[in-house]
């Protein structure tokens, strides 16, 4: 290859920001799911989170991700490829363990809390990676702060629900999935106006820990 070779100075063509993506994907997923949790699915099979596990939470955040790789936005990258790939890691789990039946020589209802003391330690392990990005958050702005935030709460009283066997605050934990939902939409939607730069714009508040001087 020469030094004159059009591809070396070809420049890097631009992208959009796919964090609006990313946060509406994982919301709308969050949202199915702490609806469920919370008891308010009375009228549905409670499983209307699953095919959008793995098509809108999992695949679309996982793309996210892989754009934010492309951004160098290590933080971006690094959240959407991780909860992209919690969803498709949860509903094939849910494929898998939760919807089978009982193995021979265990009941139903010893099968089931070990299905409900699976979900604690998936909840705990990802509350785990969930508290440093919630550190890092800071540096981002209020309201991306503000979404790890609720979910880390989120994951807290799941995870001590599950794994105490504590129904009510794991409904609880359901019910802050909800609120999870809800702030990552606006998250979202503030992204999609701001970076359409036209005259509607949405607060999202400076970073809680600002660059170095």
């Amino acid at each position: 290859m020469s030094v004159n070779d059009d591809r070396l100075a070809a420049p890097v063509a631009a992208i959009a920001d796919p964090a609006p993506l990313g946060l509406a994907a994982f919301a709308l997923t969050t949202f199915l799911l702490g609806a469920a949790s919370a008891g308010w699915m009375t009228k549905g099979t409670t499983n209307a989170f699953l095919g959008y596990a793995f098509a809108y939470g999992g695949l679309c955040q996982l793309l996210a991700g892989m754009w934010e790789f492309r951004n160098r936005n290590v933080f971006g990258a690094t959240a959407f490829s991780s909860y992209g790939g919690f969803w498709i890691g949860f509903g094939l789990w849910f494929l898998l363990v939760a919807e089978h039946a009982a193995p021979a020589g265990i009941t139903a209802a010893a099968y089931g809390a070990e299905v409900q003391h699976d979900i604690g330690w998936i909840f705990l392990a990802f509350a785990i990676f969930n508290a440093y990005m919630l550190i890092w958050s800071t540096q981002v702005n209020v309201a991306v702060f503000a979404v790890f935030l609720t979910l880390e709460l989120t994951e807290i009283f799941v995870f001590i629900g599950k794994l105490g066997g504590n129904t009510n605050i794991a409904k609880v934990g359901g019910y802050i999935a909800v609120v999870t939902a809800v702030v990552a939409w606006y998250t979202s939607a503030a992204g999609v106006a701001n970076g359409m730069g036209g005259r509607l714009r949405v607060p999202v508040g400076k970073p809680i820990i600002g660059p170095r001087v």
